[in-house]
């Protein structure tokens, strides 16, 4: 494991040396198998694999949950180690901002101004920030994100070509449990009444793929088959939902085979986000 910038590049030295295919993929730790099927994902195409395990303050806006984000390296580490990763870059906070913080910051522009953009501003500031720091120091050939935060993923790629990066952006399916919540690191947080609930998300994704596939275009009836199902509900509070083109997240309608819809909803006070593929993969 590398605790440093220097501790890491000299694991990699010999990578890069030979040029062999190096693989990047960033987590926040507590890891679960929606993170572990990224490495897995990764592990299978390149010759390295680095998994950074970082809870990235930039992120993280006021009254958020920062402090009480789960932590466990050694057991992350164990995790990684058995799904064959070859490196866990764990750097402590002031190794990567060691003024506190960053003071160049990368702008995520207009596709940040919506949908958890909104709810969370500077959030994704923090995100391409920080991975624009990742992608600085590891120098991957490849850098696998899950399509949960497909936002996230959408931002990430579009920087990556903007800023010439030259790094190779691998989107993976959503990983789900045996109900059909989208796995995720705050399902801990869900009381056992929150965590009966909270598969309402997906059910109301669900029936908006299934109105699609019988024919349903318009945005506001998709849109509407979440809203039903969330207000069916009680501790779910919707934050918002949206039929939008995957490539760059710009509302659609009517909807076709290249759209997405999003969801964002609190339940209780963890905020859970979800998204369908409405021609795709659910």
């Amino acid at each position: 494991m590398a605790r440093t910038i220097a501790e890491l590049a000299g694991a990699l030295h010999d990578a890069h040396i030979r040029a062999g295919r190096i693989g990047l993929v960033p987590t926040m730790g507590s890891l679960h198998e929606g993170h572990l099927s990224l490495v897995d994902r990764a592990v299978a195409g390149v010759d390295v694999t680095v998994v950074s395990i970082f809870v990235n303050p930039m992120q993280f806006g006021p009254g958020e949950d920062l402090d009480r984000y789960p932590r466990d390296l050694e057991r992350d580490r164990a995790l990684c180690d058995a799904r064959g990763a070859d490196i866990v870059f764990a750097p402590e906070v002031a190794e990567l901002y060691p003024d506190g913080g960053a003071l160049v910051t990368v702008d995520p522009g207009r596709l940040a101004d919506r949908f958890c953009g909104t709810a969370r501003p500077g959030h994704f500031r923090g995100v391409l920030t920080v991975v624009a720091k990742l992608f600085s120091i590891v120098r991957p050939d490849v850098a696998v994100f899950g399509r949960k935060d497909l936002q996230q993923a959408v931002l990430v790629r579009r920087m990556t070509a903007d800023l010439d990066f030259g790094v190779e952006i691998d989107v993976a399916p959503i990983v789900r449990e045996a109900d059909g919540l989208a796995l995720s690191s705050r399902n801990a947080y869900l009381s056992a009444a929150e965590r009966e609930q909270a598969v309402g998300l997906v059910r109301g994704l669900e029936a908006a793929r299934r109105a699609y596939r019988a024919g349903g275009r318009t945005a506001a009836g998709l849109e509407e088959q979440v809203r039903a199902e969330v207000r069916s509900r009680p501790l779910l509070d919707l934050e918002y939902v949206g039929v939008v083109r995957m490539a760059d997240l710009e509302p659609v309608d009517p909807a076709g085979p290249a759209s997405a819809v999003l969801v964002a909803a609190r339940c209780g006070t963890t905020r859970l986000i979800d998204n369908v593929l409405l021609d795709g993969a659910p």
